[in-house]
């Protein structure tokens, strides 16, 4: 409440700055610095007046609650402004005698002001939105400040070698082929099916110059002669693996899709590049792999265990997991961001849905940290305290200048397939060993029920015959 209270009283004095500002500026463009014929006193009076029509117009079409600039905005503040207007030059039709100059400015003046408040208005709130946008993508809506890994370690592990990405064009990918190529990697192979993904980080790599060597490989991870072919080209020394279905609803609706994908290719990658001779393989795994009863929970907790079945030889294999990455494709916080530019409603799945949150920048730091560790593990991110959903989309809607349930309703529509209502991330010392950083944690899993070989026989057979491919993947719980 108090926080609120405090956000509205700034509001109105950012405003008051604003009005004070246009009504000076309306006085030196038509006066310059002359004192008018009424005084200085009599116009820093009607000041007063002006700023009290200002406030009750604006507050009247709903402007002093929004204090980001919409498209939606733009007939309320047209219609204010104009209202503004006509008000000031009706005082000053009404109120001709200079005996009441204190109570209305000169027509010139009134229009002058009326078109720099406008200007003024509709800068300071554009300039607050993109603001707005950039903090609310970072680490303004984590309850923690965001973890900065020494990147020493990093750079000794990137230093010159020629490292693959997979899913090099998505939100994380992206980011690690960026933090890679400044950590000094010689050739960064950017793996990447989508054609528009794959052309931005080429172009975005293009722009940042540097001395690594970026090519972009338009490639299916699922295409394995083709993938083949990459190993056998640039012989990579590390692998870091983000390609993935990771989205709970989709990937529920195509389970043998999402065990193709996420299980059997990885599964495949792997064996590729123990056959090639990498070094170091990391896996981006997911917070929904802990006790997992979604469909990409459980495909990517199979991933985890093919992969940690290939260690033994020369080629060390890790998975890493995290939960939400603010802003990422598919994030809640675009989502909410859209519906509250729309005025709502805010879908919510449930009240006590709460999840874990990390910047994409952080998440990628401490991926390579873990990868520069060296350990074929299963390591875990600590990621703080988890957010309740419900509570970011009210901070999100507060951040925009509007209020919770007036402005903009919120609405709950139920848990959907797939989904908990809070994610797993143990780090307790029962559960996770402490490394040398203190986010990050080498998890201490359960043994799986099944070898690797009956594992992937399972897998396979699903995938080839999906007719109850939902059921069939669910009852892969057994071997977890």
């Amino acid at each position: 409440m108090i926080s609120g209270a405090f956000a509205a009283l700034a509001g109105i004095l950012a405003d008051t700055a604003v009005m004070a500002a246009a009504y000076a500026g309306a006085f030196v463009l038509r006066l310059g610095f002359v004192e008018p014929n009424w005084g200085w006193r009599s116009a820093v009076s009607s000041f007063a007046v002006v700023w009290a029509v200002e406030t009750a117009v604006l507050a009247a079409f709903g402007c002093t609650r929004r204090w980001r600039l919409k498209a939606l905005d733009v007939p309320r503040y047209a219609a204010a402004f104009a209202s503004i207007g006509a008000i000031l030059l009706a005082l000053r039709a009404f109120l001709p005698d200079m005996a009441v100059a204190a109570f209305r400015a000169p027509y010139s003046i009134a229009v002058l002001n009326t078109l720099l408040l406008a200007v003024g208005m509709c800068s300071v709130r554009f300039i607050w939105g993109v603001y707005w946008t950039a903090r609310m993508r970072e680490e303004g809506l984590l309850s923690r400040a965001e973890s900065e890994a020494d990147s020493a370690d990093i750079v000794s592990l990137m230093q010159g070698k020629t490292v693959m990405v997979t899913g090099a064009g998505g939100s994380i990918g992206s980011e690690i082929v960026r933090q890679v190529a400044e950590c000094g990697a010689s050739i960064v192979v950017m793996v990447e099916r989508c054609e528009n993904a794959l052309y931005e980080i080429d172009r975005r790599m293009r722009a940042l110059g540097g001395s690594a060597r970026c090519i972009p490989e338009m490639a299916d991870i699922n295409d394995i002669p083709r993938m083949e072919a990459m190993f056998a080209k640039y012989r990579p020394q590390i692998v870091l693996h983000a390609a993935a279905y990771k989205h709970v609803p989709m990937v529920e609706l195509h389970p043998a899709e999402g065990l193709r994908n996420n299980t059997l290719a990885t599964r495949r990658l792997g064996e590729m590049a123990r056959e090639s001779g990498v070094a170091r393989f990391v896996m981006i795994s997911t917070d929904k792999a802990v006790n997992p009863v979604s469909v990409m929970g459980i495909t990517k907790r199979l991933a985890e265990i093919l992969l940690m079945d290939l260690n033994g030889g020369a080629t060390r294999f890790a998975c890493v997991r995290f939960g939400n990455v603010l802003g990422s494709s598919g994030s809640v916080v675009p989502l909410f961001e859209e519906q509250i530019a729309h005025r709502g409603p805010v879908t919510v799945t449930h009240p006590e849905m709460k999840r874990y949150f990390m910047t994409v920048r952080e998440a990628v730091s401490l991926v390579l940290k873990a990868a520069a560790q060296g350990k074929s593990a299963i390591f875990t991110l600590d990621m703080g305290k988890p957010v309740r959903i419900v509570e970011l989309a009210e901070q999100m809607i507060r951040a925009a200048g509007l209020r919770p349930y007036d402005d903009v309703p919120i609405v709950f529509t139920g848990v959907r397939p797939g989904e908990k209502l809070f994610e797993e991330l143990d780090v307790s010392e029962k559960s996770a060993f402490k490394t040398g950083h203190a986010r990050i944690y080498v998890c201490r899993p359960d043994e799986p029920r099944a070898s690797g070989r009956e594992i992937l026989d399972e897998a396979a057979r699903i995938a080839a015959s999906p007719g109850n491919a939902l059921e069939d993947v669910r009852a892969m719980c057994r071997f977890i």
